[in-house]
């Protein structure tokens, strides 16, 4: 049995008063409100309006369906680099695969073009539109709930009217926040992946998901990048040559070693450059990078039925030098 199957609470109820409070604060958070045609409330978080840090600190705990704590801290895995995000759930299965994975595929086209997204959050839980859910066993109901984009657009009403209708709610009870990849918020609630991409993996590895029982992680915070591909390459490699990841397993030893040697970013055939250099190679086709890559430079594996832990992975400050620009 999941972890997630025990559970009786609702991820949408529970980050829901984080929603309204994010959006009670807006002025002060330097965040846009904007309601669409059909009463669907959409949160700018950095395309017209600047945002910053702690708007992104506070999405990603939305992100994670009110399931985790996200900080920013002076202390991290860099040392002498100013800014690090912390991470932390004691649900890390629901909270981070159930709700912040960018799993949902958001797209419309029409005449004069096309929009294209993935959906993050809470509403995912709703919506049941991944194979993933039947895995983890749960299943949410609620009256309103919300999503995160990482776009810089706003999403046609017609997607968004289906977004609601998927989710089971009116549009009006429909959050969506939208965080751009070169925006502060949306810089940080990227970073604030470094355990879920750790989650991820591990499920792609085979790990027994129900033998995961809490995990945390720290990345790096880069420094803000002048375009796209450049912010997205330093969001990743915040995480693949710089994230440490702590996972807390029950289980025999073997398997637990056998997670810390595969769950690290080295691993995979595609280390070993900047992040936006991989991209590049592949032609800017995200889906023909090693899906292995994404995952924390650093790794612990906690056994609390043995009480041993077992690490593999390293951090790799001379090509976090190259992504980020500056010297560490």
């Amino acid at each position: 049995m999941l972890a997630t199957e025990m559970g009786t609470f609702s991820v949408n109820n529970l980050s829901n008063p984080l929603v309204a409070e994010l959006i009670a604060d807006a002025t002060r958070l330097r965040i846009g409100l904007l309601t669409l045609a059909n009463g669907c409330q959409v949160v700018d978080g950095g395309i017209d309006y600047p945002g910053g840090l702690e708007a992104g600190r506070r999405i990603s705990e939305i992100c994670l369906g009110g399931l985790g704590n996200v900080g920013l801290t002076a202390c991290g895995p860099v040392s002498g680099w100013p800014t690090s995000v912390q991470v932390h759930s004691s649900d890390p299965v629901l909270a981070c695969l159930g709700c912040q994975y960018a799993g949902w595929n958001l797209s419309h086209k029409w005449e004069e073009g096309a929009f294209q997204a993935l959906g993050s959050g809470p509403g995912r839980c709703l919506a049941q539109k991944e194979p993933l859910f039947a895995e983890l066993g749960y299943q949410d109901q609620a009256e309103s709930t919300c999503l995160v984009l990482e776009v810089d657009t706003i999403p046609p009403v017609a997607l968004v009217d289906r977004i609601a209708a998927d989710c089971g709610v009116r549009a009006d009870r429909l959050t969506l926040i939208l965080t751009p990849t070169g925006s502060l918020a949306g810089c940080v609630q990227i970073v604030a992946r470094v355990l879920e991409v750790a989650m991820h993996k591990a499920h792609e590895l085979g790990f027994p998901l129900s033998d995961i029982i809490d995990g945390s992680g720290s990345a790096p915070l880069p420094p803000p990048a002048p375009d796209f591909l450049t912010a997205m390459g330093r969001t990743n490699d915040a995480i693949l040559l710089a994230g440490q990841v702590q996972l807390f397993v029950r289980g025999d030893d073997q398997a637990a070693r056998q997670l810390a040697r595969d769950l690290p970013s080295s691993a995979s055939r595609d280390y070993g450059r900047p992040f936006a250099e991989v991209f590049k190679a592949y032609n800017y086709d995200f889906f023909q990078i090693d899906p292995m890559l994404f995952s924390p430079a650093r790794v612990v594996v906690s056994v609390l039925d043995s009480g041993h832990s077992f690490s593999s992975g390293s951090l790799d400050l001379k090509l976090l030098e190259s992504s980020f620009g500056v010297a560490l």
